[in-house]
């Protein structure tokens, strides 16, 4: 009878100690997912924007800027009262976190960037907007000589 006892004993504790690595176990798989999503995300790059219509350049001097024109709306409704006709974009991505990192590196080197969204769903990164076309591209320009990695800093007009 004492054997049955230990039996049942045993194995209660048995079970009761297997049952409390669970929690550590979810704990490490949610930090798996977590490190899987941020691999995944650095490596992937960002499609490239849609050009919902294209827009001519009437400026000579202006011909290798990239211009495209779109409907975008912000989404932070605060940044509502910056957001003009003519817009510096330095970045696009598919996954808002990337764009707010991006964007809060911006703000960190004093520009006033904001984060918008096209009907498609990507998330472009704004670096300054403006209600003439001079104004963005010399921002344009000069953000390009800051930083070597916004080359490919574009023009966008908001629909």
């Amino acid at each position: 009878m004492k054997k049955n006892w230990l039996l049942i004993i045993s194995a209660i504790a048995i079970a009761v100690g297997m049952g409390s690595c669970k929690a550590k176990e979810s704990a490490y798989k949610a930090a798996y997912e977590k490190a899987q999503e941020k691999t995944v995300a650095e490596t992937t790059p960002a499609p490239e924007p849609v050009v919902t219509k294209p827009v001519t350049n009437n400026n000579a001097a202006d011909n290798t800027v990239r211009v495209s024109s779109e409907k975008i709306t912000t989404v932070n409704s605060g940044d509502a009262s910056k957001l003009k006709l003519f817009n510096v974009v330095v970045g696009s991505f598919t996954i808002q976190t990337n764009a707010n990192g991006l964007t809060q590196q911006l703000v960190a080197d004093g520009y006033n960037a904001f984060v918008v969204r096209n009907a498609q769903g990507m998330y472009r990164v704004i670096v300054g907007s403006f209600d003439d076309r001079p104004s963005a591209t010399n921002l344009r320009e000069s953000v390009k000589a800051r930083y070597n990695k916004f080359d490919d800093a574009w023009l966008l007009i908001n629909e």
